[in-house]
This record gives structure tokens, C-alpha cells and sequence, in this order.
């Protein structure tokens, strides 16, 4: 089975496409800061865009050349050990 690797899967890109341009900051799974006159996205509305982002991803039959792939999993390995994966 072929480990998917998602590039655009995350809250950021879900906020950017929820409320383009607000300025906010999130922890666990809530907005401490709001910075924008429309209303704050919900944790679950938030996460639906990410299902749906996930979903477009898998949609995409992506072929990584042997080189792109290795510093893809690079990148993933130096991101896992920063949050201590």
C-alpha cells in the first residue's frame, strides 16, 4: 500500500480558503486570536475543509520523480522530529 503525502492538507490552507486574508492564531482546537469583521470559522467547519482538501488531494493521481520523492520524505522526517514523531 502506497503512503499517501498530503501538501496542501492543513488548518492554515483551511483557513486561508474558509476566510481569506483574516489574521488569527489557533491552539488545540481553539482561535485565540480573531482579527477580521466576519465571524470566526468553528473548529468543525474547519475541519470539514480539511476532509474536503484530503479528498481533492486523493482525488490526484500524483507520480513523484525518485528524487522528488526522497526529499519529500525528508522533509516529512525533519518535520516529524521537530514535533517529536
Amino acid at each position: 500500500m502506497k503512503e499517501k503525502t498530503y501538501r496542501l492538507v492543513g488548518i492554515d490552507t483551511a483557513m486561508h480558503l474558509l476566510r481569506p486574508g483574516a489574521k488569527w492564531e489557533i491552539s488545540n482546537t481553539i482561535i485565540t486570536r480573531w482579527e477580521d469583521p466576519r465571524p470566526r470559522p468553528t473548529w468543525e467547519e474547519i475541519q470539514d475543509t480539511i476532509e474536503k482538501i484530503r479528498a481533492f488531494e486523493d482525488s490526484i493521481n500524483t507520480i513523484l520523480l525518485p528524487e522528488q520523492k526522497e526529499e519529500l520524505d525528508k522533509q516529512v522526517r525533519q518535520i516529524e522530529e521537530l514535533i517529536g514523531e
